[in-house]
């Protein structure tokens, strides 16, 4: 039996208090992960009125870190590059990107990120499955 990897991965919280309004400082967030290289801060994570919940937080990559092999997500997802380069392999496509760059997954569509520059890549990630909709 392999010993599986670490990973660095948000759950969307579905269950609780409905999110309300607020703003959250990045500054003093912990860390989550276990993925060498990869922390994620999570300022958002509960069902609202509107969806069944969202997750959103920023994450940070080492060079040549990735927070999780590719994967599948029963949410919709987006990635944006706010800091650095690397490459999104998303539906068996790879491109490369850098500060500006987004990407937008379906339900169950495979992606990843990875960071393939010299310097820290920073992404914000935001997940939302949708109200009666399963994966």
């Amino acid at each position: 039996m392999q010993a599986q990897q670490p990973i660095t991965h948000v759950d969307t919280v579905r269950d609780g208090k409905l999110l309300k309004s607020f703003v959250v400082k990045g500054r003093g967030l912990s860390s989550i992960g276990d993925s060498p290289g990869a922390k994620a801060k999570v300022h958002f994570n509960g069902p609202t009125t509107q969806l069944a919940a969202v997750a959103s937080g920023v994450v940070t990559l080492e060079p040549g870190a990735r927070p999780h092999p590719p994967h599948r997500n029963p949410e919709e997802e987006l990635m944006i590059v706010a800091a650095g380069t690397g490459e999104i392999v998303l539906d068996g496509v790879l491109t490369q990107v850098e500060a500006g760059g987004m990407m937008y997954a379906e339900a169950n569509v495979l992606h990843g990120i990875t960071n393939t520059g010299s310097s820290v890549m920073t992404f914000l990630l935001h997940q939302t499955p949708g109200k009666g909709r399963s994966g």
